[in-house]
């Protein structure tokens, strides 16, 4: 069989008793803990033994590591490797552990030098024929390395944008074993080429590392949000002034709404629209939204930062892992993947009832904790929550044009599978009438385009952002008791509105701050100082009323 060489040769003798130490990473949550890959290869039976807690994807990484070295023209010492994965008492898991083990085991066999490895951090998968696959989790790893003080990363060439965006980091992406050992052989000047990039650029900064401006420019250059793909539009929408009004409102404010009505009125065609009128992404948000998305695998290759808010609509079907995450490794669900964005659940009371009970403690936080015997880890879940129900089992209670075949028992367990914590925790409901005829032929008058409705909606965030500091990036659903107080002063007519619509309707303490959050975005929409009478009537159209007997409009 005809062999591969390497432009460095065969080696006919590999030397015994070197030990190796290279740098990678390991990923727990959306945050890189550093790893240390240490490689020694001495006189024995030849045998590949790995410690420190890896699981079988990384065990598997012996025979993948082997074969790949070989099929690169490099000779695999015939002797006793040792490979530790420190520290210990974290469980490495996945295949991007191929490329340092591979590294380290040509570092202790003299291919490369083992001082030319000191402060780069290495990640990859190995093919059997010695190509690096993408992997996961790359801009955590990047931004745990430049703060740790490393000066280069090599990588697999597909996942180079993402390292690209942290500033003060020399990237080293790679096909195959071949370059990477090109790489650093040839690499004796990382350091001083680390430096000099501090040097020719300005840097900017977040608040944990500095970050490379032309990708910050990017985010707020007009003419790259103009060459995005085109987005469904709600000029397409005919009709539905109260829900379009009630979805504004949403998002101005980040609040959470809940659509009712029967098949056909549009209702997942608006959620759809929804994300087409929010804000573009701030520059953080990007780099958290990124983050997730690298670490669930969900970013699509050469992506070096999410440029469009997410939106994350799951079947109904969906288990409680996989809508908040976890697993024996703790992974993101849906409601991070939907972090900054819009969280869409059609057919809400379709969802199992232990899901639907997950969502509130997100809600209310902002993020998801899943404990494990092992570690805790943290997933943002800052989230827009849009839900879309039929009033009834056979969806057309109160359609003028088919009568509703269910009976009210059956209408009330319909609508109590949605539990009265999680009602309380929606501070927007609005009716979603079919759409008659008439109307469908009125092409003509459908409101103002998604464009428009946009501009509304980031003047509103401006006086957000102007009221609780641009740095906060909150929004008036997470205003607190002392900041409702303080932001939210109602005068005596309209302390007398709400009082009067809290017997009527029996709200909630909730329920009622919920009102006067929304009575203050209405305000920001209206570019008013304070809150009026008015407001508080547009927000009490809005709510739930507990006292009837299914989900209705009060």
């Amino acid at each position: 069989m005809d062999c591969f060489h390497s432009p460095y040769g065969r080696l006919l003798a590999a030397p015994v008793g070197v030990l190796a130490s290279l740098r990678s990473a390991a990923v727990v949550g959306v945050e890189a803990l550093a790893v240390i890959v240490e490689v020694d290869v001495s006189f024995g039976l030849p045998v590949f033994t790995m410690v420190g807690l890896p699981d079988a994807s990384v065990r598997e990484s012996r025979d993948r590591v082997r074969t790949a070295i070989r099929n690169s023209g490099f000779e695999f010492p015939g002797h006793r490797i040792t490979v530790n994965l420190a520290p210990a008492d974290i469980r490495k898991a996945g295949a991007s552990y191929d490329l340092p083990i591979a590294l380290g085991v040509l570092a202790a066999s003299g291919v490369i030098e083992p001082r030319l490895v000191d402060g780069v951090v290495l990640l990859g998968e190995l093919s059997l024929d010695g190509t690096i696959q993408p992997i996961r989790g790359v801009l955590p790893v990047a931004v745990a390395a430049r703060r740790e003080g490393k000066v280069a990363i090599l990588l697999p060439r597909a996942n180079a944008p993402e390292a690209y965006v942290v500033e003060g980091l020399k990237v080293l992406p790679v096909d195959s074993l071949v370059e990477a050992v090109e790489a650093l052989n040839g690499g004796a000047g990382l350091s001083a080429a680390a430096r000099s990039t501090d040097a020719d650029l300005k840097v900017g900064t977040t608040n944990s590392f500095t970050v490379v401006p032309t990708f910050r420019s990017a985010m707020t250059d007009p003419s790259a949000t103009s060459q995005r793909d085109p987005e469904p539009d709600f000029a397409d929408v005919i009709g539905q002034s109260m829900a379009k009004r009630a979805l504004e409102i949403a998002a101005a404010g980040g609040h959470n709404v809940l659509l009712i009505g029967a098949p056909g009125g549009g209702k997942t065609m608006m959620a759809r629209r929804l994300a087409g009128i929010l804000p573009p992404l701030e520059f953080d948000e990007a780099l958290d939204c990124t983050s997730v998305h690298s670490v669930a695998g969900t970013l699509p290759p050469g992506t070096a930062l999410m440029h469009h808010r997410p939106f994350r609509a799951p079947h109904h079907t969906i288990s409680e892992v996989a809508m908040v995450g976890g697993g024996s490794i703790p992974r993101p669900g849906e409601i991070s993947l939907a972090h900054n964005g819009v969280l869409f659940l059609d057919e809400l009371p379709e969802f199992d009832r232990r899901v639907l009970e997950a969502l509130r403690q997100p809600l209310e936080e902002g993020r998801v904790i899943v404990a494990r015997a092992a570690r805790t880890s943290a997933f943002p879940a800052r989230f827009m929550l849009v839900a879309a129900m039929n009033p009834c089992p056979c969806g057309f209670l109160g359609d003028r044009r088919r009568a509703c075949r269910c009976s009210d028992p059956q209408v009330q367990r319909y609508a109590g599978r949605i539990s009265g914590p999680l009602r309380d925790r929606i501070d927007l409901v609005v009716e979603v009438p079919a759409i008659g005829s008439s109307v469908r032929s009125a092409v003509h008058n459908n409101g103002d385009p998604s464009s428009v409705i946009r501009s509304r909606v980031v003047e509103a965030r401006k006086r957000q952002h102007a009221r609780f500091g641009e740095a906060s990036q909150r929004l008036n659903r997470q205003m607190e008791g002392g900041e409702m107080a303080e932001h939210c002063r109602l005068d005596e007519r309209t302390t007398h509105v709400l009082e009067a619509a809290i017997q009527k309707f029996c709200l909630s303490a909730r329920g009622c701050d919920r009102v006067v959050r929304v009575s203050r975005t209405i305000a920001d929409l209206a570019g008013a100082v304070l809150i009026s009478s008015e407001h508080v009537a547009e927000a009490l159209q809005f709510r739930f009323s507990e006292s009837s007997p299914g989900v209705r409009q009060p």
